[in-house]
């Protein structure tokens, strides 16, 4: 394989000229051949050592698959605080948060806009984006003793669900169970255990239905939750983290994604999720809550009448025939519609914040954490296992097979570029209709050519940057779960891609040859349907480039098209390339348009004879391409150098896509003095204190006139703290 990678590179680099030509196809060509040939990944959680994969080789030869390992989550002193620089301010997103989340129970974070319930999800989850501005400190607890997020099986069900929308619902489970369960060899199992998830999640109905998207009308946007959750399900996770399940859906959907999370928490799994107002009958449906405030702990514990019951202490009760949520929801959120207003809903949630962290300050924080037996155990049985045992060319073909699937089956799409590409060709076979051999017609050529290389590049560049960046999002969490590599995605895509994406130049190229009138045989024909299908493809590997370095379909579509002008300005029609600055004369060489247009004029005015009346007149076609500085040069340069330039925006792209790849904030220890200060207590050491310290909340003041309890009164902390 060496010597066969050695070779091919060596005819590589001596067909890609000298100089830096050689040194970027050789550079090229032994990425790929890395990027290409290097095994899967082989993930190792960070408590494992290669003594213990080696004594649960046996469990993992006989892996329990659809089994739930429980698994309690603790969580103290969360606090996340975002630093502005401008205005030397900080933002605390969370502050001082504590928890808990048990298997068999559904746990709800609720709260107003802006409370901190996705970022407090994303802690959890160990999913929260890392950034310098940010600072996140807090104890985490995994089964009794201190974990990272990633020494157990979870999944994260986000708002947004994407998926390839040309896949049925079976075909998106079934490509999903065999890169993340490797291990179930047989076909049978694994269709059943498909089918079974199908049936577990509702999803029966619709297995043979597309998913769709935007453009086709696939499953309701219930159904694509309830997908989510089962592409989730595929590895049988301990806990199961989702961000706003209900989003977008009516009263009738959101009851039955939250019955469908209900069901699995009864089956044991520990499922988290955050909710912004529930209908009365979702709200039943929770075990437990967690409400926030503007990033403060107001309340944790039991769900149903036990926060009523807690409040009502406090004079807040919840009226008859009232949606406990919305009462919550009313309770803990600020009005600003006056001044006066703000200030007594300030002080309200304030009041609240301070009795409860009073009240639970000696259960959460004074209980030493214990290192209990067996966790470390259940923690290697409860990683992820078998993602390496994939083989690089199983994944390969598995990605290559959806790939294909996802790209011969978008109907709209190629339709409309079917369309467009005939419909370009026809107006610009009209506008060069039959061209002669005269001398105004060496100009008439030279334009033809020239808008046939930016039409077909530009075509090739808008689709690819439309699809792309949704499409990384779907990669970039796949690759997360350790399914696959990047070599294998980036192989297939291409490959697939092939058959469709030459078929639209091949069209353009059959409809306007005959129309202008190019050189008329059978072999330039071929050579120029050539030339703008291999633009088509170096046009199409740009626009992965420019998708995987900006974050939004949106700026895709500005950054592309920009770095696709600067192109055709030197695209050798409109600046010669020996009067070109010399600042900017690397930028024609790699620029595909020039590459396409020289390759394009060669094979046109090479040994074509045009009509003359003078000895100033251009008499062949060779003279021609002197003028525009073409004269030495060949097709098969045009190819080789078409050939670097989709290597190099390959390669640049893996490079962009493994550069980019989600990174998450690490949560740092609270310091003690942050505890002791929330605590305001003595520092309490585990080997002389035999039973921690109870703190009785003060007791809250009486209004005469109604003799309900009232808020205890505080200061009111200002939220942004100056000066930090």
């Amino acid at each position: 394989m060496v010597r066969f990678g050695g070779k091919m590179a060596c005819q590589l680099v001596s067909l890609g000229g000298n100089g830096a030509g050689q040194f970027l196809a050789a550079a090229a060509v032994a990425l790929l051949l890395r990027l290409f040939s290097g095994p899967g990944p082989a993930l190792m959680p960070e408590d494992e050592s290669p003594d213990d994969e080696k004594n649960d080789a046996a469990d993992e030869d006989s892996p329990d698959v659809g089994k739930v390992f429980p698994v309690t989550i603790r969580w103290s002193n969360i606090t996340c605080s975002l630093s502005d620089k401008s205005s030397k301010s900080v933002r605390f997103l969370l502050n001082n948060v504590s928890g808990e989340a048990k298997p068999g129970r559904l746990l709800a974070i609720m709260g107003p806009s802006g409370s901190g319930k996705t970022t407090l999800l994303n802690v959890l989850a160990g999913q929260l984006m890392a950034s310098p501005r940010l600072h996140l400190s807090g104890l985490l607890e995994v089964n009794g003793r201190p974990s990272s997020n990633r020494t157990y099986k979870s999944a994260y069900v986000r708002q947004e669900d994407l998926f390839f929308s040309q896949l049925t619902v079976r075909e998106t489970l079934s490509l999903a169970a065999e890169l993340q369960l490797p291990e179930i060899a047989s076909v049978e199992e694994r269709d059943e255990y498909v089918n079974n998830l199908l049936f577990k999640l509702g999803l029966a109905i619709c297995a043979d239905t597309i998913v769709g998207d935007a453009k086709v009308r696939g499953i309701s946007g219930g159904e694509k939750k309830r997908l989510s959750l089962a592409c989730e399900l595929i590895a049988s996770p301990s806990v199961i983290f989702s961000d706003e399940p209900t989003t977008g859906l009516d009263a009738f959907q959101a009851e039955k994604v939250m019955e469908t999370l209900r069901q699995l928490a009864q089956d044991g799994h520990t499922v988290i999720c955050s909710i912004h107002q529930p209908r009365g009958s979702v709200y039943g449906k929770f075990d437990d809550i967690v409400l926030l405030a503007e990033g403060a702990l107001v309340y944790a514990g039991s769900a149903h009448d036990v926060p009523l019951t807690y409040f009502s202490k406090f004079g807040y009760r919840c009226p008859d025939h009232v949606n406990p949520a919305e009462f919550l929801a009313d309770l803990i959120s600020v009005d600003y519609s006056s001044a006066d207003s703000v200030y007594s809903s300030r002080k309200r949630i304030d009041g609240l914040v301070e009795s409860f962290s009073q009240q639970s300050s000696t259960i959460l924080y004074a209980t030493p954490l214990i290192r209990k037996e067996g966790s470390k155990k259940l923690s290697r049985k409860t990683s992820v296992k078998g993602k390496g045992k994939g083989s690089w060319w199983r994944g390969f073909w598995l990605l290559l097979r959806r790939a294909w699937m996802q790209a011969s089956r978008d109907g709209p799409t190629n339709k409309v570029r079917a369309t467009m590409s005939i419909a370009s060709a026809i107006i610009f076979g009209s506008v060069f209709w039959r061209m002669g051999k005269s001398q105004t017609s060496i100009q008439d050529r030279m334009g033809l050519l020239q808008v046939a290389a930016i039409n077909t590049a530009m075509a090739a560049l808008t689709k690819t940057v439309g699809v792309f960046p949704k499409e990384r999002a779907i990669v970039d969490r796949e690759r997360a779960k350790g399914s696959y590599a990047l070599g294998p995605y980036l192989l297939s895509k291409l490959i697939a891609e092939i058959p469709v994406g030459a078929a639209f130049p091949l069209i353009f190229g059959a409809v306007l040859y005959p129309m202008s009138r190019l050189h008329p045989t059978f072999s330039r024909f071929g050579k120029f349907c050539g030339i703008v299908t291999a633009e088509s493809f170096a046009a199409s590997a740009m626009g992965l480039t420019v998708g995987a370095m900006v974050p939004t379909t949106e700026a895709a579509m500005a950054v592309g098209p920009s770095l696709m002008t600067v192109f055709i300005v030197f695209g050798g029609y409109y600046v010669n390339a020996d009067n070109t600055p010399i600042i900017f004369r690397w930028i024609p060489n790699i620029s595909l348009i020039r590459w396409a247009f020289q390759g394009l004029c060669i094979n046109e005015f090479r040994g074509l004879q045009f009509d003359h009346q003078s000895s100033i007149d251009v008499e062949t076609g060779e003279q021609a391409l002197e003028r525009l500085s073409f004269g030495g040069s060949r097709i098969k340069d045009t190819v080789v150098a078409q050939s670097r330039i989709l290597l190099f925006w390959y390669c640049t792209t893996y490079l962009l896509l493994e550069k980019n790849k989600p990174r998450y904030q690490r949560l740092e220890p609270p310091c003690r003095e942050q505890i002791q200060s929330q605590l305001q207590l003595e520092p309490l050491d585990p080997d002389d204190v035999k039973q921690p310290q109870q703190l009785d909340p003060p007791p809250p003041k009486k209004d005469a006139s109604n003799q309900q309890l009232e808020s205890p009164p505080v200061e009111i902390r200002p939220f942004i703290l100056e000066g930090l």
